[in-house]
Protein backbone atom coordinates (compact mmCIF):
# COMPACT_ATOMS: atom_id res chain seq x y z
CA UNK A 1 0.00 0.00 0.00
CA UNK A 2 2.95 2.43 0.67
CA UNK A 3 4.82 1.70 -2.48
CA UNK A 4 1.44 2.42 -4.26
CA UNK A 5 0.86 6.01 -2.77
CA UNK A 6 4.76 6.36 -3.09
CA UNK A 7 4.02 5.91 -6.58
CA UNK A 8 0.95 8.42 -6.98
CA UNK A 9 2.70 11.02 -5.19
CA UNK A 10 5.70 11.05 -7.52
CA UNK A 11 2.97 10.77 -10.42
CA UNK A 12 1.19 14.16 -9.31
CA UNK A 13 4.35 15.75 -8.98
CA UNK A 14 5.57 15.40 -12.24
CA UNK A 15 2.34 15.66 -13.99
CA UNK A 16 2.62 19.59 -12.11
CA UNK A 17 5.61 19.75 -12.88
CA UNK A 18 4.63 19.30 -16.75
CA UNK A 19 1.61 21.44 -15.96
CA UNK A 20 4.07 24.25 -14.76
CA UNK A 21 6.91 24.34 -16.78
CA UNK A 22 4.42 24.76 -20.11
CA UNK A 23 2.15 27.32 -18.54
CA UNK A 24 5.38 29.32 -17.53
CA UNK A 25 6.20 29.45 -21.76
CA UNK A 26 2.39 30.98 -22.14
CA UNK A 27 3.23 33.71 -19.25
CA UNK A 28 6.75 34.53 -20.32
CA UNK A 29 6.12 34.54 -24.52
CA UNK A 30 6.74 37.92 -25.34
CA UNK A 31 4.32 39.11 -27.78
CA UNK A 32 4.32 40.74 -31.14
CA UNK A 33 5.81 43.93 -31.11
CA UNK A 34 4.23 47.27 -32.58
CA UNK A 35 7.26 48.88 -35.34
CA UNK A 36 7.98 51.83 -36.43
CA UNK A 37 8.65 52.93 -39.90
CA UNK A 38 10.27 56.09 -41.36
CA UNK A 39 8.58 57.50 -44.63
CA UNK A 40 10.49 60.92 -46.15
CA UNK A 41 8.15 63.18 -47.23
CA UNK A 42 10.50 64.34 -50.39
CA UNK A 43 13.58 62.79 -51.38
CA UNK A 44 17.36 63.01 -50.27
CA UNK A 45 17.83 64.45 -53.77
CA UNK A 46 15.00 66.92 -53.34
CA UNK A 47 12.48 64.80 -55.93
CA UNK A 48 8.89 65.08 -55.33
CA UNK A 49 8.17 61.65 -53.71
CA UNK A 50 7.45 59.50 -50.55
CA UNK A 51 10.69 57.56 -49.70
CA UNK A 52 10.25 54.47 -49.69
CA UNK A 53 6.78 55.60 -51.85
CA UNK A 54 5.12 51.50 -50.59
CA UNK A 55 5.95 49.74 -47.50
CA UNK A 56 4.86 46.44 -46.28
CA UNK A 57 3.74 46.71 -42.02
CA UNK A 58 1.62 45.01 -39.98
CA UNK A 59 -1.71 46.37 -37.60
CA UNK A 60 -0.69 48.34 -34.93
CA UNK A 61 2.43 49.33 -36.74
CA UNK A 62 3.27 53.30 -36.10
CA UNK A 63 4.26 55.33 -39.97
CA UNK A 64 6.83 58.40 -38.83
CA UNK A 65 6.34 60.72 -41.47
CA UNK A 66 9.39 63.29 -41.76
CA UNK A 67 9.72 66.67 -44.06
CA UNK A 68 12.87 66.08 -46.05
CA UNK A 69 13.14 68.81 -48.98
CA UNK A 70 10.95 71.05 -50.50
CA UNK A 71 8.12 71.65 -48.49
CA UNK A 72 5.39 72.25 -47.77
CA UNK A 73 4.06 68.08 -47.69
CA UNK A 74 1.17 66.46 -45.78
CA UNK A 75 -0.37 63.11 -46.35
CA UNK A 76 -3.66 62.50 -47.16
CA UNK A 77 -5.19 58.50 -47.39
CA UNK A 78 -7.52 58.52 -50.02
CA UNK A 79 -10.65 57.42 -49.00
CA UNK A 80 -11.99 55.56 -51.94
CA UNK A 81 -8.48 53.59 -51.93
CA UNK A 82 -8.35 51.57 -49.00
CA UNK A 83 -9.53 48.30 -48.03
CA UNK A 84 -13.86 48.98 -47.66
CA UNK A 85 -13.44 52.94 -48.36
CA UNK A 86 -13.06 53.07 -44.65
CA UNK A 87 -14.01 57.44 -44.26
CA UNK A 88 -13.41 57.01 -40.69
CA UNK A 89 -9.82 55.16 -41.14
CA UNK A 90 -8.27 57.32 -43.71
CA UNK A 91 -9.40 60.60 -42.21
CA UNK A 92 -7.68 58.98 -38.27
CA UNK A 93 -4.06 58.16 -40.52
CA UNK A 94 -3.76 61.26 -42.54
CA UNK A 95 -2.00 64.13 -41.38
CA UNK A 96 -3.54 67.32 -43.30
CA UNK A 97 -1.73 69.88 -41.50
CA UNK A 98 1.09 71.19 -43.51
CA UNK A 99 4.65 70.68 -42.37
CA UNK A 100 6.72 73.50 -43.48
CA UNK A 101 10.40 73.20 -41.94
CA UNK A 102 12.73 70.32 -42.50
CA UNK A 103 12.78 67.75 -39.79
CA UNK A 104 9.06 67.96 -38.59
CA UNK A 105 7.60 64.78 -37.72
CA UNK A 106 3.99 63.35 -37.41
CA UNK A 107 3.24 60.12 -37.12
CA UNK A 108 0.33 57.78 -38.26
CA UNK A 109 -0.58 54.67 -36.29
CA UNK A 110 -2.43 52.00 -37.99
CA UNK A 111 -5.02 50.53 -35.55
CA UNK A 112 -4.74 46.66 -34.34
CA UNK A 113 -7.93 45.69 -36.27
CA UNK A 114 -6.90 47.52 -39.59
CA UNK A 115 -8.20 45.68 -42.78
CA UNK A 116 -5.50 43.80 -44.57
CA UNK A 117 -4.81 45.50 -48.03
CA UNK A 118 -3.46 48.16 -49.70
CA UNK A 119 -4.00 51.94 -48.57
CA UNK A 120 -2.74 54.74 -50.70
CA UNK A 121 -1.70 58.05 -49.93
CA UNK A 122 -0.63 61.57 -51.53
CA UNK A 123 0.93 64.99 -50.66
CA UNK A 124 -2.25 67.21 -51.37
CA UNK A 125 0.05 70.03 -52.64
CA UNK A 126 2.13 67.67 -55.00
CA UNK A 127 -0.45 65.46 -55.96
CA UNK A 128 -0.28 66.61 -59.29
CA UNK A 129 3.28 66.22 -60.20
CA UNK A 130 2.79 62.31 -58.68
CA UNK A 131 3.55 62.39 -54.97
CA UNK A 132 1.97 59.75 -54.05
CA UNK A 133 2.30 56.03 -52.22
CA UNK A 134 1.11 53.21 -50.88
CA UNK A 135 0.75 51.44 -47.41
CA UNK A 136 0.26 47.69 -47.72
CA UNK A 137 -1.20 45.98 -44.85
CA UNK A 138 -0.44 42.11 -44.22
Amino acid sequence: MKSIAASWRRFSLAVLTIVLVVSSFAVFTPSAAAETYQVKLGSDKGLLQFQPKKLTIKPGDTIEWVNNKLAPHNVVFDAAKIPNQDKALASSLSQTKLLLNPGQKVTSTFPADAPAGEYNFYCTPHRGAGMAGKIIVE
